[in-house]
């Protein structure tokens, strides 16, 4: 009887603490799956910045898929204020830069 009391206020609190959460996301002007969007598109973010570090060519089928990942990452990012990713700035970039850059090669490419 005492553990289905304990496990009744645990479920209590965690559901609680959900409300909270997602009061305060709609609080800060985001919708939940943005913000859910914005913490897959912050993981993804750091897997290409060490990529960018390690790689300075790539092949056009690396091209392709950094380039498809950072527009992602950039319309996560785009979706949330400003304030939540601010530490990860210097990343996202030098993640821009190496996108524009690859672009800008494609274009070029194709150009001739």
């Amino acid at each position: 009887m005492e553990f289905l009391a304990v496990l009744l206020i645990l479920s209590f609190v965690i559901l609680l603490l959900l409300v909270i959460a997602v009061y305060q996301i709609k609080m800060a002007g985001m919708n939940v799956k943005d913000f859910w969007s914005f913490i897959r598109a912050n993981d993804t973010l750091d897997k290409l910045y060490a990529f960018a570090q390690k790689y300075e060519k790539l092949s056009p089928q690396q091209q392709v898929l950094f380039l498809s990942e950072a527009e992602d990452v950039f319309t996560a990012f785009d979706k949330v204020p400003n304030a939540l990713w601010e530490e990860d700035y210097q990343k996202y970039m030098k993640i821009l830069s190496k996108y524009k850059d690859i672009k800008i090669s494609r274009w070029q490419e194709s150009s001739k």
